[in-house]
């Protein structure tokens, strides 16, 4: 058990800051200064971890581990971000083996933002695997892998504590719900610990704990994000420019009022930080996560105001935070005298069949095409499997596979990854209509159902929308882990099906 799972599983309110590297070598001046800031907060004993991030907003920069080994010599807990966007499984072994090595245990898996810039141009993206896969990878190493064909050996045991990321702050019913259903895999595939994504509704943010109670996880421990704002970043997070921070309009307009005053809004900003601190602790979060400060004097102010607030000062801070969108859905009822959900009372329209424009002929097709080619031991599926397995092919004889590439390509645009998912994913190719390849549900990114890459309404967001015409909504994720194979590609996907080639036959 690694110092911060005690930490979190015991009593009182923890808090952790984030270092956000930066590019160019540790002689760089922005990156001395985030060193010394790293010295800094590493003698406050009341700090309990620092977090740094990977290639936060697809930026390149120095490795997490390179600003985490100085302060993981003085003792001092870190959580290591580790994302998928630049790495394939291969690479995020060999990490893990290095972490494990070096001692750093404590691990926040994300999928991770979508690259935006690099040299000479943007680099193409990785994704082999995202969040759930990731987590699904580590936890194997924690319970001791076996390697070798002929003659087995099994490794020693990795000790991670694994942490992941959700994002409540959704406007949509069908964006939001696919949120907590990937948690929940999340939670089933190894993690540990949860950080929510940055967000300033004191209603959405007490949506989270009431959620995992609803579902008998209490006992996993909660962190709240708070970034500190600034004049530049509350712009940024208002105009949608960071993936998945919400900022209203109407937050945005008691903002500008501060900014405009002689300090740019600084105080506000400190303060306003050290009230969300205060209901994150009143709404029994283990612990709240700082960032968007690079100075130990501001960690202070902070702190200052947090100690000087009384024990229900957070009921008061959290009826005026209360900063949603325009119509946006809640899984549980708010309460009209607090404006907080009532963990009792579930909105009653989740149970309710209804009519969308994600269900139309082609999916109709799809699934009854499926049905009877692909349920086993009925309609064509011994006939298909005897037929792949008598040919001299890969998986398929030809002219199956023709007829196989102009359906696919016809119907989901498909891009002959021979490992198919449209099953689980509502009849919608991940391939070809998710920037990121998602196949274990959907990143954080999406702005109001939106993908924040392709100009698409996100296939879990319509995945979602077909599975609750069904009336079975929660069955998003019920399936094992989708771990893609890759030397499968270009060949027939119904063959690898049949003779359990591809990840059904892992499973």
């Amino acid at each position: 058990m690694s110092l911060l799972q005690e930490k979190l599983e015991s009593p009182g309110f923890k808090i952790g800051l984030e270092l956000v590297s930066t590019r160019g070598t540790m002689s760089e001046t922005k990156a001395m200064n985030v060193r010394n800031f790293s010295n800094a907060l590493v003698e406050r004993q009341e700090i309990d971890w620092i977090s740094i991030t990977d290639n936060a907003g697809g930026h390149p920069s120095i490795s997490a581990t390179a600003l985490g080994r100085p302060i993981l010599f003085a003792n001092k807990e870190v959580i290591i971000h580790v994302t998928c966007k630049d790495l394939n499984r291969n690479g995020l072994e060999s990490k893990a083996w290095a972490l494990a090595s070096e001692g750093f245990n404590n691990i926040l898996a994300i999928t991770g933002d979508y690259p935006v810039s690099g040299m000479a141009g943007t680099p193409k993206s990785v994704f082999d695997i995202d969040s759930v896969g990731l987590l699904h990878l580590m936890s194997q190493l924690n319970n001791g892998i076996q390697i070798g064909k002929k003659k087995k050996r099994q490794l020693r045991k990795t000790n991670f504590y694994l942490g992941a990321v959700v994002s409540n702050f959704k406007k949509h019913e069908n964006e939001l719900i696919p949120q907590y259903l990937k948690l929940l895999k999340k939670i089933e595939t190894g993690a540990s610990f949860i950080i929510n994504q940055a967000g300033y509704d004191a209603a959405k943010i007490s949506e989270l704990p009431a959620f995992l109670i609803k579902n008998k996880l209490a006992q996993i421990p909660l962190i709240g994000n708070v970034f500190v704002l600034s004049k530049f970043s509350a712009s940024l997070f208002n105009k949608n420019k960071i993936p998945g921070v919400i900022l209203t309009d109407e937050f945005y307009k008691k903002i500008q009022k501060y900014t405009a005053g002689f300090d740019k809004g600084k105080s506000f900003f400190l303060e306003h930080a050290a009230k969300m601190l205060a209901i994150y602790k009143g709404l029994g979060y283990k612990g709240g996560y700082i960032g968007g400060i690079h100075k130990i004097a501001d960690y202070e102010a902070i702190m200052s105001h947090f100690h000087s607030f009384a024990e229900h000062d957070w009921k008061d801070f959290a009826k005026a935070m209360q900063y949603h969108q325009k119509d946006e859905f809640f899984l549980f009822d708010r309460d009209p005298k607090t404006g907080l959900v009532n963990p009792e009372k579930t909105n009653k329209n989740i149970n309710k069949r209804t009519k969308t424009k994600n269900i139309n002929l082609n999916y109709k097709i799809s699934k009854r095409f499926h049905s009877l080619l692909f349920t086993k031991n009925k309609g064509l599926y011994n006939a298909g499997k005897k037929i792949c397995r008598n040919t001299k092919f890969q998986s398929a004889p030809n002219w199956l596979y023709t007829i196989e590439k102009i359906g696919k390509r016809t119907l989901f645009n498909c891009h002959d990854c021979g490992d198919c998912s449209l099953s689980q994913t509502g009849y919608l190719c991940p391939e070809s209509q998710c920037a990121k390849n998602q196949r274990n549900g959907p990143c954080g990114g999406t702005l109001n159902g939106q993908c924040e890459v392709k100009d698409l309404e996100c296939i879990w967001a319509r995945a979602y929308d077909r599975k609750k015409y069904e009336g079975n909504p929660f069955d998003l994720l019920a399936h094992a882990p989708v771990l893609q194979n890759h030397a499968l590609e270009g060949t027939s996907s119904w063959g690898n099906f049949w003779l359990g080639l591809d990840h059904f036959g892992n499973q």
